[in-house]
């Protein structure tokens, strides 16, 4: 088990369980030191004190909050594990709603919540229950990291598991990011629902981070001494250039049926119909005038021609 990050306890009504909060995720990011280029040194990052521009060893910095520009108001970290706070060292579960009411934009990190002893598998396992059969998940609110945080409680293959969430005021309202009013056809929005059919998948654990797999190849190279790994050829996109967007729509979804093997059937492309214009009486007539008129000078044209072979024939019978 990953070493836990805090312990506690979760407080469900009168139920109290005894709890350790262990990471649910991993960062498996590529990481870089700096280094000075010229000999390779490693560049620290030292913390001096901008008084007497000495070092700071860490037992010597504590917290300070700025009051005005020129006065500070030290706090240390036992006066702040001894607030008079009920979320200080738990989870305090403060009300049960369905999962569909809790906008993602609002959960941030995951944490498993491990039993902490033998005595807390009971009622741990109760509270397990008690959210599976009520099909909702529970809202509670814990102090961590110098603050009150908001939390949210759901089963996942039978461990709880914690994701912090942001406070209501902390979500920006997205209004002003809204583009204007934009008119769309009937015809281009099923066409993009039709491609989001199309790309739809059940699972998605088979995406892997290409760019971190990139990185690997590109470092193992340098460190071997080999040849640097080719770029890989992809489709240059212009940006900023107006594109027909139905085309665009016809090109994504057999594109999305090709990679997945599929055919497309004959209502693979959709055409715009445009309404045909109709010719004005006057300009039928016309047309049909100078119809008449060519018809009737190619039949005098192929009488002339008809004359003149047969004059030709009678003479060279003559003769």
């Amino acid at each position: 088990m990953p070493r836990p990050l805090w312990t506690g306890a979760i407080s469900f009504g009168l139920v109290t369980i005894p709890i350790k909060v262990v990471s649910a995720t991993e960062d498996h990011a590529i990481r870089f030191h700096q280094v000075h280029l010229e000999d390779m040194g490693r560049v620290r990052t030292r913390k001096i004190c901008s008084i007497d521009d000495e070092v700071v060893p860490q037992e010597e910095i504590g917290k300070g909050y700025e009051l005005t520009k020129d006065e500070l108001v030290t706090v240390t970290d036992e006066e702040l594990d001894e607030m008079p706070l009920p979320t200080a060292k738990a989870i305090e579960i403060v009300a049960f709603v369905d999962a569909d009411s809790i906008d993602p934009i609002r959960i941030s990190d995951s944490y498993y919540l491990a039993i902490d002893g033998q005595i807390a598998a009971k009622p741990y396992t109760l509270l397990r229950k008690a959210l599976e059969r009520s099909d909702k998940v529970a809202v509670a609110k814990f102090a961590w990291h110098n603050r009150e945080r908001l939390g949210l409680l759901r089963v996942r293959d039978d461990a709880i598991v914690l994701h912090a969430m942001r406070w209501p005021d902390e979500i920006r309202s997205p209004d002003s990011l809204k583009p204007r009013d934009i008119d769309l056809d009937d015809e281009e929005i099923e066409r993009a629902v039709q491609l989001t059919d199309t790309m739809a998948l059940d699972d998605i654990s088979g995406f892997r981070d290409e760019y971190r797999d990139a990185l690997e190849e590109l470092i193992e190279a340098k460190a071997e001494g080999t040849e640097l790994p080719e770029p890989a050829e992809g489709e240059e996109r212009e940006t900023g250039k107006v594109v027909d967007l139905m085309a665009a729509l016809n090109a994504s979804v057999k594109a999305a049926r090709e990679s997945r093997g599929e055919h497309s059937g004959q209502d693979a492309t959709v055409h715009t119909m445009q309404p045909r214009k109709k010719t004005p009486a006057k300009k039928k007539a016309a047309t049909a005038r100078k119809t008449t008129t060519k018809t009737t000078a190619g039949k005098r044209t192929a009488k002339k021609t008809t004359t003149k072979k047969t004059a030709a024939g009678k003479k060279r019978n003559a003769s």
